[in-house]
């Protein structure tokens, strides 16, 4: 089957409610094999960013804080959004400074992911800072409340292992600048998997 045998058609397209992180999109489309009509979700937004910020001792600068989604803090690289008027490198940088205090350094573009090509419309984009310093004190937004953790390659590397990583954009920054995982990844079992009590 070719790409173009796959494309969906849109007939219509009507907007949603507005979120805080997203617009609501409801797209009618054709169903190229039926012929059928059928709405489809999507979740515009602007693009986001995350970053492997390294100390220049190699320390990865990580941050945790409270997820909605899961109920429960998560350890994560640090990210976030796109502002009107940036490119991902100065969102990048700026990010990391607000929820960091980190500052400075090398930096080097990592590539883009789609974060869920099912019902989003952006990417997330990675970027490597190496030698970064802490020149001040974190930032958050009012809606933010963030631990900075400083931790090794095998910190990092063992906190994937174990299940405490699992935040999916941070694993595809950090599988872009370290062996997380042995090849194939071997199910460490149902254990693993099981979440953190819910709050």
């Amino acid at each position: 089957m070719t790409d173009e045998e796959l494309i969906w058609r849109r007939r219509t397209a009507r907007a949603g409610p507005r979120l805080p992180l997203f617009d609501v999109r409801l797209d009618d489309m054709v169903h190229p094999g039926s012929g059928d009509v059928l709405s489809r979700l999507v979740l515009s937004s602007v693009d986001w960013v995350n970053m492997v910020a390294l100390t220049e001792s190699g320390e990865s600068v990580m941050v945790r804080q409270y997820r909605f989604g899961v109920s429960y803090p998560t350890l994560e690289t640090p990210g976030g959004m796109v502002d009107p008027g940036e490119d991902s490198l100065t969102a990048a940088r700026r990010e990391l400074a607000e929820e960091t205090g980190y500052t400075g350094g090398r930096w080097q573009y990592l590539g883009a992911v789609e974060p869920n090509p099912a019902i989003h419309d952006h990417l997330c984009h990675h970027w490597l800072a190496e030698g970064v310093v802490r020149t001040g004190e974190p930032r958050p937004s009012a809606g933010e409340h963030i631990e900075v953790a400083l931790m090794s390659e095998m910190a990092v590397r063992d906190a994937v292992l174990d299940g405490t990583i699992r935040h999916a954009l941070a694993l595809s920054a950090l599988a872009r600048v370290f062996e997380l995982w042995p090849r194939p990844f071997r199910n460490p079992g149902p254990e693993w998997a099981r979440r953190p009590e819910r709050s």
